[in-house]
């Protein structure tokens, strides 16, 4: 099995990269890959089992997006035929349609998610996150300068027990599409999450 992890020299925050070296540990011939921003995704062109994207600086979302824009047909293509995508943090929302920022204008995403994060740089939120998956509890961590708006009521990954959602009136957390899972959780989602993370290590096989 290979793991590539996208753009690690800007997308690093949170510790959001020990998600991917917690299961090398838990399967020890997973082989990580690194792809740098200058290059192009490994799984468009190779057998990568799990494609990752962690947290970034708001310089680095217009980075990362920037890279990604060039393979946004294929990369949608590829998550619609099961490739297993998971971002994590604030590298959702270079996924959705764009980010409105009220400091730095605006983002254009990949729209491969329906949705628009709405940034306001003087009112951080962080939270706790108490929430359920199929019959899993999962907890986590938010810290995010905005919330995802126009977003359908559905096509969400985990239901919101306590804490927010997409935004603090919706329930649905995160967002599903072929084999994408993304959360705006950060930090050591699969560590804190074990039946989470056997339960990712099964769609890997």
């Amino acid at each position: 099995m290979k793991v590539e992890i996208l753009f690690p020299e800007v997308c690093n925050l949170y510790g959001d990269l020990q998600n991917v070296y917690y299961l090398q540990r838990c399967c020890p011939a997973l082989e990580i890959v690194e792809t740098d921003l200058k290059s192009k995704p490994r799984f468009l062109e190779e057998d990568v089992t799990l494609v990752f994207i962690g947290s970034t600086t708001e310089q680095g979302l217009k980075l990362a997006a920037d890279a990604l824009r060039p393979y946004q047909e294929a990369i949608a293509a590829k998550v619609d035929a099961g490739q297993l995508f998971l971002a994590t943090g604030n590298a959702l929302d270079i996924l959705g349609d764009a980010i409105d920022s009220d400091a730095a204008g605006r983002i254009d995403g990949l729209g491969l998610l329906p949705t628009r994060a709405e940034y306001h740089m003087m009112q951080r939120h962080n939270s706790f996150f108490v929430g359920k998956f199929e019959d899993m509890d999962i907890v986590g961590f938010k810290s995010l300068f905005g919330f995802h708006y126009d977003a359908p009521e559905s096509g969400g990954w985990f239901d919101t027990v306590r804490g927010v959602g997409r935004t603090p009136e919706t329930k649905v957390e995160g967002f599903r599409r072929g084999g994408l899972m993304a959360t705006a959780l950060i930090g050591p989602l699969l560590i804190l999450n074990p039946p989470l993370c056997k339960w990712l290590l099964r769609q890997m096989g």
